[in-house]
């Protein structure tokens, strides 16, 4: 089969195993089906703003053009840090985006991958951000009313917690099975600022996360449309926004989001 058009991250639905469709453009591609087979990424040099749709030599920050990375709220200092938001204030890069998308519910959550990790989201973004990190294991711990509420949780807690996923641990399943994600829990909502404890969750349940592969890599090697335009092989399995091809290559298709790709698959 054949496909063509501006890369997008590849949307997931969560089941008994993960079901991933990439995005290009209009059309749309059941990755799962393709997992055991040859398949064929070329990028043809475009790349068109995720934003604003401009065509830019260069893409900033999984897309954008160099002034939608400056000027969009999507990539205000906040998303990466969400302690700092100030959308509770009425304000922020644009004010009326920061109201719909970070003063409502937020969730801070605890992920498995090689270690646990914790982490925010919008309510609406579960189980799709565990699944983004590739995490086999996962648990809400507190329900906030804004974004902010939920980062100042996240900073009270990632100094015995860390907050990063070990990415090529990840993608090799490193596990520790030995972590007992509610006894986590417990202490994660003890460890909460007095004032913020009132958010923590102990009702919610454990989401186990099954990925499509085949067979993990022993050892890593990413890579980069704009070092080798034509990317080729046996892909493996997906986890995470990876796809991982056989001898260990892999490749972030959400880091090469706006990218123009023709893509391929040897049925």
């Amino acid at each position: 089969m054949e496909a063509s058009g501006n890369l997008s991250k590849m949307k997931a639905l969560l089941g008994d195993e993960i079901a991933y469709s990439l995005y290009l453009g209009d059309d749309i591609v059941e990755m799962n089906d393709h997992i055991g087979t040859d398949v064929s990424l070329i990028f043809n040099g475009v790349i068109n703003c995720v934003s604003c749709g401009k065509v830019t030599k260069k893409a900033f920050g999984q897309g954008f053009c160099y002034p939608c990375f400056i000027n969009s709220p999507m990539n205000a200092e906040c998303i990466i840090r969400p302690e700092l938001c100030e959308a509770h204030l009425g304000k922020g890069r644009d004010p009326e985006w920061e109201k719909k998308h970070h003063l409502q519910k937020h969730y801070v959550y605890l992920a498995l991958t090689s270690k646990v990790k914790v982490g925010v989201t919008r309510h609406d973004q579960i189980p799709t951000r565990w699944i983004d990190q590739g995490a086999w294991k996962a648990l809400i711990i507190a329900e906030t009313e804004n974004r902010q509420e939920a980062g100042l949780i996240e900073v009270s807690l990632k100094n015995y917690m860390g907050d990063k996923t070990p990415w090529r641990d990840m993608l090799k399943d490193v596990r520790d099975t030995s972590m007992d994600l509610l006894a986590l829990r417990d202490k994660a909502i003890s460890l909460m600022p007095e004032h913020l404890k009132k958010y923590g969750v102990t009702n919610s349940k454990i989401t186990e996360l099954n990925f499509p592969v085949d067979e993990y890599p022993e050892k890593i090697k990413s890579l980069n449309f704009d070092k080798t335009p034509d990317i080729s092989g046996t892909l493996m399995g997906i986890r995470g926004q990876y796809l991982l091809f056989e001898g260990g290559e892999v490749l972030n298709i959400r880091k090469f989001s706006g990218y123009h790709i023709d893509f391929s698959a040897l049925d």
